[in-house]
């Protein structure tokens, strides 16, 4: 369906990848992985034609509908939820109004002729609306919408309402809804709940189409893609299954080419040894120049560099008591821009206890974070009270802690000033756990991404000597490699935790115990990740 041939591409000074070739076929569902800055998001501009290779050719057949979902959003305004979903599907709505307009002409008298064209036409029109969906476009932009948490009271607000965030479901919506032939995402379970994610993957498995998709969420990967095309090392390389059948091919792969390198070292060495022992050899001079010949024709087999595996050693903790906190009638309720009151949750009782793993999940609203800012003094309780034990010091993370960072410091500076006992070199490698390395650690704050300054942010908590730690969403904007580090990290930190996070795959390595925020309420369920799914009826998608 979708081809690249021998596809060149150069942005600025840097290759991004020469040669590459790998097809998406119809139906199928693909994976896009490569480290940030490798030249995924140009793949999927190339397919839609935003930009052109510099060699090669991407080739598409003329009549397929390509849906592309990126992480930027354009201008919403002026239109109900519903409205704005059902506005992607331009096509339909055309065809809409000529399938009224040729109904209406067939009431009105015409000759033999005409008449014959003009229902040759409304037949062909009506089987193409009815192809495509038209028909049931308001059930299904509903239904989608629904799906992605936007329940249907809430489908006739005005987009200019919601804010970014939802605004990025919206968007997504509208692709799914258009229904093209080929699909391409780039994270689409950004900003979604696992509830949410759950229902996206039922979707994608129905979808007839093709896919093409990135995704920091391994778990989502896995049950998605049946193929992963690898875009890193100037090259395009595919990989046959999921993600995890590719992170573990890649590394035979890549022991077959230390190993295949190691074997052409050894023979240059020879033919080298041998071209210098007798180079001044005049008997010898026909096999000097055949050997040199040789040499000069073989493709040296380059080893890509790959990055250090790094292991975060925690500063020991002070010992804390066996009650972390104790959570006692706890209530919040939330007064609103218009002056009314939004209740959070009520009657909220918990106990924290030393060594727990607590994963808090619930739907988008219902009160997680809301939870951890009670919990972490970040705000007040409406009744009730929740109590932090004795000698328990407590590291918080939230996308909020991102506006606390001085703007005008160096990354390796700001982390330096939260643990300004430790040497430099123990900072660097801090950071280079997270992707922070070379020049990188001496980026301004000022100049760095959403992401990058989430994982300072991370690198700052993870060097404190704290023995709670309360993790909000502390998985958003780290790609794959970066959440496994942290994932090790936590699953070796000699304290308490308590996380809210719509990895799944991250949950399930670490929770023992589950806090779940549901219709106002707090449920608390002692046990592993699967023992909740099958507590709480989940089992069937989360």
């Amino acid at each position: 369906m979708i081809h690249f041939s021998s596809v060149t591409k150069q942005s600025g000074n840097k290759i991004l990848f020469t040669n590459g070739n790998f097809q998406l076929n119809p139906g199928e569902k693909v994976g896009l992985v490569g480290p940030n800055g490798a030249g995924k998001t140009t793949v999927f501009r190339l397919i839609v034609g935003e930009t052109m290779p510099d060699e090669g050719r991407v080739s598409k057949p003329d009549k397929t509908v390509v849906g592309y979902y990126s992480q930027s959003i354009d201008e919403m305004r002026g239109r109900t939820v519903l409205e704005e979903v059902k506005s992607a599907a331009g096509s339909l709505t055309t065809m809409a109004n000529e399938l009224q307009r040729l109904e209406a002409r067939l009431s009105e008298p015409m000759d033999d002729d005409e008449m014959m064209k003009t229902v040759e036409r409304y037949g062909e029109l009506q089987a193409e609306f009815e192809r495509l969906g038209g028909y049931d476009l308001d059930a299904r932009a509903a239904e989608i919408l629904t799906g992605l948490g936007i329940p249907p009271e809430e489908q006739g607000r005005m987009t200019e309402s919601f804010s970014g965030g939802w605004k990025m479901r919206i968007a997504l919506a509208k692709i799914l809804a258009l229904q093209p032939d080929v699909l391409l995402m780039d994270e689409p379970t950004n900003h979604l709940d696992i509830e949410s994610i759950v229902w996206l993957e039922s979707w994608l498995k129905g979808y007839k189409g093709s896919v093409l998709m990135t995704s920091h969420d391994r778990e989502f990967m896995n049950r998605i893609v049946n193929r992963v095309v690898e875009v890193a090392h100037k090259t395009i390389t595919v990989y046959g299954g999921n993600y995890d059948f590719y992170e573990r091919e890649r590394a035979i792969r890549l022991e077959q080419l230390v190993a295949a390198a190691k074997r052409q070292d050894d023979m240059l060495a020879k033919e080298e040894e041998f071209i210098a022992r007798f180079a001044a050899r005049a008997s010898h001079a026909a096999q000097v120049q055949s050997r040199v010949k040789k040499l000069e024709k073989i493709d040296r087999i380059e080893i890509p560099l790959e990055e250090k595996d790094i292991n975060i050693v925690w500063p020991t903790p002070p010992r804390g008591g066996e009650e972390v906190v104790k959570i006692s009638g706890l209530g919040k309720t939330w007064r609103t821009g218009e002056g009314r009151e939004k209740l959070v949750f009520r009657g909220a009782s918990a106990l924290v206890k030393r060594l727990d793993r607590i994963a808090v999940v619930g739907v988008n609203g219902a009160g997680k974070s809301t939870l951890l800012k009670i919990i972490t003094g970040q705000t007040e309780a409406t009744e009730g009270q929740a109590v932090i034990g004795a000698s328990i010091d407590v590291g918080y993370f939230s996308q909020n802690s991102l506006d606390i960072l001085d703007p005008d410091s160096t990354v390796v500076e700001e982390v330096h000033s939260r643990i300004p006992n430790s040497n430099l070199g123990y900072v660097r490698s801090l950071l280079g756990a997270f992707k922070f390395s070379g020049d990188d650690v001496d980026k301004k704050i000022s100049v760095l991404s959403g992401g990058e300054k989430s994982r300072v942010v991370l690198a700052t908590i993870l060097a404190r000597p704290v023995n709670l730690l309360v993790l909000d969403e502390p998985t958003n904007h780290l790609d794959i490699a970066s959440r496994e580090v942290l994932l090790d990290a936590v699953k070796n930190f000699p304290g308490t935790v308590m996380i809210v996070s719509h990895d799944r795959h991250f949950l399930k390595a670490i929770t023992t115990r589950v806090f779940e925020v549901d219709k106002n309420e707090l449920h608390v369920v002692d046990g592993d990740w699967d023992y909740y799914l099958e507590k709480r009826g989940h089992a069937r998608g989360l």
